[in-house]
């Protein structure tokens, strides 16, 4: 699909705490795009959020499908990427968030779909949009010499606050929730993750992780999101021959986080460009560290 000449249409598909806060403001107030529909399970949640914005309440996905041009989703993993395949395979563009899927299979068709269709995707991988983080990213990698690294993502978002009744954070826990925040930095600070070394969760829900990464550097993880911390504590650093380096939080919001992404996600689409650096591929990739935790931990 080629670029547009007015703004992109996109549907929301979601009515939850995350999709009144980020998508459907970030999407109702972009120069860039409209949001022209919503979909959720409930149909009462789909005109509480899509009232205000003017957008239309849809009855199902397809009918969603038949009016945009590009789709939003704010959906548990399962629910996200059965929808996504379909956008994708009828030439929709997608935001996705993460993880992009519940399984690394459904993963794979999801990023599949998205490849052959040549459509533009971006996962909402929040930090990643903030430009403090690819300001460090750079230094980062124009110093080199890094040789370990550490995330701490300590949470109480399951004991309460908006997110605290979502079914799928409960089941799946910090490693499929704020796992792939933590991941994807370690990733991108100090090379790509080729293995989960150890992988290890607590009775009390307590993750913790050591990777090994290309080019020889060795990190380690700890998560949890039963804690009671407030405000929460998310913490990335790294080592080696020039000192140590924390990552710097400047106070981007995630609201403006989810701008950044807009901005790119229309020139995307624009230009035809179908790959980024948070695109379906490095959800993909994510996926699998995921799922190797995962396996590593029940073994």
């Amino acid at each position: 699909m080629g670029g547009v000449d007015e703004q992109l249409r996109v549907g929301l598909v979601g009515a939850g705490p995350w999709a009144h806060r980020v998508h459907a403001p970030g999407l109702a107030d972009h120069p860039g795009t409209r949001l022209t529909a919503v979909w959720a399970r409930r149909p009462e949640a789909a005109e509480e959020l899509a009232h205000p914005y003017g957008a239309a309440v849809v009855t199902s996905p397809d009918e969603l499908l038949s009016t945009v041009d590009a789709v939003a989703f704010a959906v548990p993993p399962e629910v996200q990427a059965e929808i996504a395949i379909k956008a994708a395979q009828q030439g929709k563009h997608v935001i996705l968030e993460k993880p992009i899927a519940s399984t690394l299979d459904d993963a794979e068709r999801l990023a599949d779909a998205v490849t052959q269709s040549g459509v533009a995707s971006l996962v909402m991988l929040t930090k990643r949009f903030a430009p403090e983080t690819e300001e460090q990213l750079a230094q980062l990698h124009a110093a080199g010499g890094w040789i370990g690294g550490n995330a701490r993502w300590l949470t109480g978002a399951l004991l309460d606050g908006p997110y605290s009744h979502s079914p799928w954070r409960h089941e799946r826990g910090p490693l499929d929730d704020i796992g792939p925040h933590a991941f994807d930095l370690l990733d991108a600070a100090l090379g790509t993750i080729t293995e989960v070394v150890t992988a290890n969760r607590s009775d009390a829900g307590l993750w913790q992780f050591v990777f090994a990464h290309e080019g020889g550097a060795t990190s380690s993880a700890t998560l949890t999101m039963t804690v009671p911390l407030n405000p929460s504590i998310s913490e990335v650093s790294v080592f080696g021959e020039h000192g140590y380096r924390a990552f710097a939080d400047r106070g981007t919001t995630a609201q403006q986080s989810y701008t950044n992404l807009l901005d790119d996600f229309v020139a995307m689409v624009d230009s035809g460009t179908t790959t980024h650096r948070c695109d379906v591929r490095r959800g993909l990739h994510l996926q699998r560290i995921i799922e190797q935790a995962r396996r590593k931990s029940e073994a």
